[in-house]
């Protein structure tokens, strides 16, 4: 089984695809002209054409890897790739488990700092919890017969997507602390505007769906940072 990422997927398509933009978030547009993307996020028809980034490209060399051998041994292979996973325990970095680190600003008195897109915030993610996950992987590794030998897209979906806007005001909400958020026009060449999981396939096999929502995800969070105190500070932040 390989844990590979949403970001094989490449950059300028994923930024080139057709938004509007509403007052927390930008949404996409229900008709598009590439395939594998509609109101319910990205699927697995999504084209590989084209840069992505460094580590995504690691990713998408694993996942060739893991296919060739899978052909030309007979061996049994699972490869999924997923969004943000995020949830207790995850060391986050600013350019590495966004959710987790917006989390760990509020609970231990950080800025944050919208970049990229106007400096708004209104970029989109979807995030999956950890144990969600671990429940998928669970299911897969005692029927591996039924998702074997595929690509999945495995996230929170539209029901569990954030923009950096709405992670803001929900951290909040959850942990009743309030942090100063600047906004940077500055653009990195392989930040996206928008990304949300098409997890059908995948849901569709035996019926595995993610059962914590955003909130549960980052009260979760938020209690692991509060029972661990200030040592974390500077693991994350250091």
């Amino acid at each position: 089984m390989l844990v590979s990422t949403s970001r094989v997927y490449p950059v300028a398509p994923l930024n080139g695809l057709s938004f509007e933009e509403t007052e927390t978030r930008y949404s996409l547009r229900p008709t598009q002209s590439v395939a594998g993307a509609s109101e319910s996020g990205i699927s697995e028809q999504f084209p590989l054409d084209g840069a992505r980034s460094l580590y995504g490209m690691t990713k998408l060399a694993a996942e060739l890897m893991v296919a060739e051998y899978g052909d030309a041994y007979g061996v049994r292979f699972v490869i999924d790739r997923c969004g943000l996973l995020t949830g207790p325990w995850q060391m986050a970095r600013a350019d590495q488990g966004v959710v987790a680190f917006w989390v760990a600003a509020h609970c231990l008195n950080r800025g944050l700092k919208y970049i990229g897109f106007g400096g708004t915030g209104k970029q989109v993610r979807d995030f999956l919890h950890i144990d969600d996950f671990c429940d998928l992987v669970l299911d897969q590794i005692a029927n591996l017969d039924a998702y074997a030998g595929r690509h999945w897209n495995v996230g929170g979906g539209v029901a569990n997507s954030l923009s950096l806007r709405e992670a803001t005001t929900l951290c909040q909400e959850v942990t009743g602390r309030t942090v100063d958020v600047v906004g940077s026009g500055e653009n990195r060449p392989s930040d996206l505007r928008w990304y949300i999981t098409d997890h059908r396939a995948v849901s569709a096999v035996r019926g595995w769906n993610p059962q914590r929502d955003a909130r549960r995800t980052v009260a979760d969070i938020a209690a692991w940072i509060d029972g661990q105190g200030s040592p974390l500070r500077d693991v994350i932040f250091g």
